[in-house]
């Protein structure tokens, strides 16, 4: 079975995003390319990412109307990502047509609630002041239109796993008990959040920032 690690590549510079996930590949399962890389370098650096080896999960977080959401997963297709991240703030019909856009064997996943917002976030915004309500109430409407699974912190994983016993689950905002928490508020250990119900794990500052890179993969993954 492949890790369940996936390394979060968020750098414009295609070059080391090149190096780390080289020297990382054989203790990560996938590479996670998020907007800061694809804006710098599009499609193209996608490609280029995925001749590595490495499944490409593709964090765009698309939230816009239906149709919008839809063509632009579509223009996607031929870069056959893994996963695609969407807001499930986005509502049912977007993604729906989402998920009916994606290429076969591509995960749509529905991020819940960013992991660098809290209760105090949530209510500055008009929203009920409870993550774990939150999280729960997206995560049946991601079900309800048919996507593969959601985004959540490894606080609400376990409820969400829970009640969708069959749905993929990722986990943003996990840092080794040794970790800094930087931007992040809601954070869980990865053996914690794998107990809970997660799917992947995404790491990405105490993979790419560390030392020795390849090094903090292997002792990460030892914890699994």
């Amino acid at each position: 079975m492949s890790s369940p690690i996936y390394v979060a590549l968020d750098t414009p510079d295609l070059e080391r995003a090149k190096a780390i996930a080289k020297r990382v590949r054989h203790h990560v399962g996938g590479i996670k390319l998020g907007l800061e890389f694809f804006m710098a370098n599009g499609r193209q650096g996608v490609h280029e990412m995925a001749d590595i080896g490495l499944p490409i999960f593709l964090d765009l977080k698309f939230h816009d109307i239906p149709n919008t959401v839809g063509k632009a997963v579509q223009a996607l297709r031929p870069l056959e990502p893994a996963i695609i991240t969407v807001h499930a703030a986005g509502g049912r019909a977007m993604m729906e047509d989402a998920k009916a856009a994606a290429p076969t064997g591509t995960k749509v996943v529905a991020v819940t609630m960013l992991t660098s917002l809290d209760a105090s976030d949530l209510r500055s915004i008009g929203l009920s002041p409870d993550p774990h309500e939150q999280v729960v109430r997206l995560a049946e409407l991601a079900r309800s239109a048919g996507v593969d699974g959601i985004v959540c912190s490894g606080e609400e994983v376990k409820a969400a796993h829970d009640a969708w016993k069959d749905g993929f689950f990722v986990i943003p905002g996990v840092r080794p008990s040794n970790g800094t928490i930087g931007d992040q508020k809601r954070v869980v250990t990865p053996r914690a959040a794998l107990d809970a119900g997660a799917s992947i794990l995404v790491i990405g500052r105490p993979i790419t920032q560390a030392e020795d890179p390849d090094l903090a993969a292997r002792e990460i993954e030892a914890t699994l």
